[in-house]
Formats: C-alpha cells, structure tokens, sequence
C-alpha cells in the first residue's frame, strides 16, 4: 500500500511490509496465519522469473523457475527445480 501524506499526496513510500523478496513469504505466512493454517500444512507450489522471490520458493514443496533470469535459471538447474519456459525472448 502506498504512504500519502496529510495533504493525500503521495510520497514514495510504502506502508507495511513490501510484497517482495522476504516480504512475499512474510506477507504469505501473516494471511495464512489469519486463516489458522500454516504453510506446512498445504501442498505449495510458487512460481517466479527471477531470484527477488528465492526465499518464496525455497520454502514451498515445488518451486518452478517460469522464464527465469539467468541466475535463477542457474539455481533451479542445480536445485533440480522445475524450469518453464513458456515463451523465448531476444
């Protein structure tokens, strides 16, 4: 959520906690918490394209690497991870 100031105007800033890198899997974990229900007790599976969301997919059963950057490409190759390509870019 974005920060406003007195005056409604935006400013740059971000309320809580951001949905990115350890964010995700924080924000993911506080919902499931909300529902009573950790992450172990589901069967999990997390796509991303690029290492921000390495601590996401290291945490669920079946992390898929879907038109990964070369680094994450490199990672879930040498995991084992699933890589998906769905399209090529030039």
């Amino acid at each position: 959520e974005c920060e406003q100031d007195a005056q409604a105007r935006f400013t740059g800033r971000v309320l809580g906690t951001p949905n990115m890198r350890e964010g995700k899997l924080t924000r993911l974990n506080a919902w499931l918490a909300e529902r009573g229900t950790p992450l172990a007790e589901w069967h999990s599976t997390a796509y991303s394209d690029s290492m921000n969301d390495l601590p996401l997919l290291e945490k669920v059963d079946t992390p898929v690497a879907t038109n990964p950057d070369d680094t994450l490409r490199a990672l879930a190759a040498q995991r084992g991870w699933k890589i998906l390509d769905l399209w090529k870019h030039d």
